[in-house]
């Protein structure tokens, strides 16, 4: 059995149980019809050792069922295209992670037709490397990595708007780090770009794939020091220091964001310790 991740842009092909679960499609064979064309990249299976496979649709109207060949997905009740934020929620962990890794390599597919060098077509080396057809030049898929941090004043936490977020919430520092920098140079550089402020203590927290396209987000805490905020216009709208008791909207559960925030909400308060 193969589990089949069927992208069209950012959605993915979820399969739905009659008690409303949701799952990746498991078959010997796709469960939808594919064309001659189709590029189909094989994956490093599960933990379990289920094969795993993917590829992209252009349109889900005219993507035909195997089974049901005059049918297409979107005219079946099995079968539903789900945003792949959105499939954090609805299916397990383990198949969302494998879902992101399948959108990156597909992005990376996708961006890697022709040769940076001499401009003829690159080939499939390994399932993830290309290699071109004339010169032998090599690509790997690679990562944009970037930093975010949580920024500690006594009670309360430092959580800014960014000009790109596409809801009203409140999120942290961040930025992608620059050649020829540490983590923690990159830290320090984007907390004083983007706010002026001067931090200290800086704790790793953990990292997180983040395939929208294709990044690393690495978290950390950090004490605030001195400094009045002064925001990066170009990067912020809006940015002030909250408490626990009066946070505004924060960002959702799959991100590693909240989950910096939430490790920090659960911390005791001074007047916690001494009740």
């Amino acid at each position: 059995m193969k589990y089949w991740f069927i992208f069209c842009k950012s959605d993915i092909l979820l399969e739905k149980y009659a008690d409303g679960h949701y799952t990746i499609p498991c078959s010997e064979e796709s469960p939808v019809l594919t064309k001659p064309w189709t590029h189909i990249m094989n994956i490093a299976p599960m933990s379990d050792g289920t094969e795993i496979k993917t590829f992209s649709i252009d349109d889900p109207s005219k993507t035909m069922l195997r089974e049901f060949p005059n049918r297409s997905i979107t005219n079946d009740t099995h079968y539903e295209m789900c945003g792949l934020r959105s499939s954090y929620y609805k299916i397990p962990l383990d198949l969302y992670m494998e879902a992101g890794k399948c959108s990156e390599l597909l992005y990376w597919d996708k961006n890697t037709q022709f040769c940076g060098v001499c401009g003829s077509p690159m080939k499939m080396h390994t399932n993830i490397s290309k290699r071109c057809t004339n010169c032998g030049k090599e690509v790997w898929p690679q990562l944009a990595t970037a930093v975010i941090v949580l920024i500690h004043r006594d009670d309360k936490v430092l959580l800014v708007q960014a000009r790109n977020f596409r809801t009203n919430f409140y999120g942290l520092v961040a930025g992608f780090v620059e050649t020829g920098e540490t983590l923690e140079d990159a830290v320090y550089r984007e907390v004083k770009e983007e706010t002026s402020l001067k931090i200290t203590n800086l704790r790793y927290f953990g990292s997180q794939p983040w395939p929208y396209p294709c990044g690393l987000m690495v978290g950390y805490n950090a004490d605030y020091v001195s400094g009045d905020i002064h925001l990066q216009k170009e990067e912020l709208n809006y940015g002030n220091w909250f408490s626990k008791d009066n946070l505004p909207t924060i960002p959702e559960k799959l991100s590693i964001a909240r989950k910096i925030l939430d490790d920090w909400l659960k911390e005791k308060t001074p007047v916690d310790k001494v009740l």
